[in-house]
């Protein structure tokens, strides 16, 4: 099992902006046509969302990866007596969004969600770790866990309480 811990701690110390699309260089030269702007993660819309399977294997990822979480000390507290099936529900729209997908995120921002809850360092890397197992057990190709973490990681700055 390959868990990249190093590329979620290289992540997690890079500004926000590092991760973003790169931005297009002025166009001084006519006879030069601009290029679309690089999305962040898939430049069809959809190529990263079918490496996970769809919409149907983000239900199937996040089915699986609560349980893990609901069995993991570290990140117990922050899952059992909540609403399971609404953070999942958002879970899935969040990841398909991030992915470029067809869907639209209904929850709250990080920060609002998160707000109080005492998240610590240890419990996010436990909850990408069972993420990631979640991942290479629906058999997500290596490069796209590393896309959607990629994505996924300047989040850190609104759930882990300073």
């Amino acid at each position: 099992m390959k868990i990249n811990l190093a590329l979620i701690s290289a992540l997690l110390l890079l500004p926000a902006a590092a991760l973003a699309a790169p931005s297009e260089p002025a166009v001084s030269d006519p006879s030069i046509t601009p290029r679309a702007p690089t999305l962040p993660l898939a430049t069809d819309g959809t190529a990263l969302l079918e490496s996970f399977g769809g919409r149907e294997g983000l239900v199937r990822i996040m089915d699986d990866v609560m349980l893990r979480w609901l069995a993991n000390p570290k990140t117990r507290p922050f899952f059992e007596g909540s609403d399971q099936d609404r953070i999942k529900k958002q879970l899935v729209e969040q990841f398909c969004v991030v992915m470029n997908g067809p869907c639209t995120y209904s929850g709250r921002t990080m920060a609002e969600s998160h707000k109080g809850m005492a998240v610590s360092e240890g419990s996010f890397y436990a909850l990408v770790e069972e993420l990631q197992v979640t991942l290479n057990k629906q058999k997500v190709p290596f490069f796209a866990q590393n896309r959607l973490i990629a994505a996924l990681a300047p989040m850190h700055r609104d759930i882990i309480d300073k």
